[in-house]
């Protein structure tokens, strides 16, 4: 789902009339065009067996399914399709390159580049907690209902973007950031449970919410936590507040999206703004 909001709109829109309506017995659908980044939701004949690029996908009960492709896929993909009657399918994907924005700083003093060995210790530990956060794979299908923007503000960071520091490349933006006032409400996205709340050295406050199947969403850098890890939440349920905790220059929510381990672009799969 890229392109011009009008044209985002009408995929979302599409996505969900395809969920559900019925399918022809074997389909295999999705909307939208596999690209560096995005999210794919689709549905299947229940008892579908997928699997790509050599990882299985889960297919719901109710035959819903999605997978991700990383900001530096490749420009194919390979899906291997197992229909219900045990006939096999190999589909080559051709996946959309996308261009980043590249950003190059210098002169900046060496502490604000390269963390210190204790930092560098609580990154690493960090790092394993949110791996294992994402790492859930439950059965849910909240995913398949659609997202809405989880805070109002001015968009002040896209995904893909990288800046170059002292000459030194950083990890690429993994997530949009919605700048706003401290407070403002922070929405779960979709509904989920909350697998992480905790406070990080880069993302400061933060909570990763389960939609199913792989799929989670981030909300970093809050003032305020307003739920607790386990807690169950509802699309639109104030879940937080947008602060500038963390390393950031400013309030404003990071906003991330990810199929297990995989980031992708959130702004896609959001209604216009």
């Amino acid at each position: 789902m890229t392109g011009t909001p009008l044209a985002r709109r009408a995929a979302l829109g599409g996505a969900l009339a395809l969920l559900a309506a019925p399918r022809p017995a074997g389909a295999v659908a999705w909307q939208g065009a596999p690209a560096q980044g995005a999210l794919l939701v689709g549905r299947a004949a229940p008892g579908t067996r997928l699997a790509l690029d050599g990882r299985a996908v889960r297919v719901g009960a109710g035959g819903a399914f999605a997978f991700g492709f990383g900001r530096d896929h490749g420009p194919e993909a390979t899906l291997a399709i197992t229909h219900p009657d045990g006939r096999q399918e190999i589909r080559r994907l051709e996946v959309a390159r996308r261009e980043w924005e590249v950003q190059h700083i210098s002169g900046l003093p060496p502490a604000q580049v390269t963390p210190d060995a204790a930092a560098l210790a609580r990154i690493r530990a960090e790092r394993e907690r949110l791996a294992a956060a994402r790492a859930t794979d439950s059965a849910r299908t909240d995913f398949a209902r659609g997202f809405g923007w989880p805070a109002r503000g001015r968009i002040s960071g896209v995904f893909g973007s990288q800046r170059i520091l002292n000459g030194q490349p950083r990890q690429p933006h993994l997530g949009f950031d919605i700048a706003a006032p401290a407070g403002t409400p922070v929405l779960a996205a979709a509904s989920g449970r909350v697998t992480l709340a905790g406070e990080f050295f880069f993302f400061g406050r933060l909570l990763v919410v389960d939609h199913g199947q792989g799929v989670n969403t981030l909300y970093a850098h809050l003032s305020e936590v307003a739920v607790p890890e386990g807690a169950e939440v509802e699309q639109g349920e104030r879940i937080g507040a947008i602060g500038a905790t963390g390393r950031v220059t400013g309030p404003h929510l990071h906003f991330g999206l990810s199929w297990y381990q995989t980031f992708l672009d959130p702004q896609p799969v959001l209604p216009p703004a």
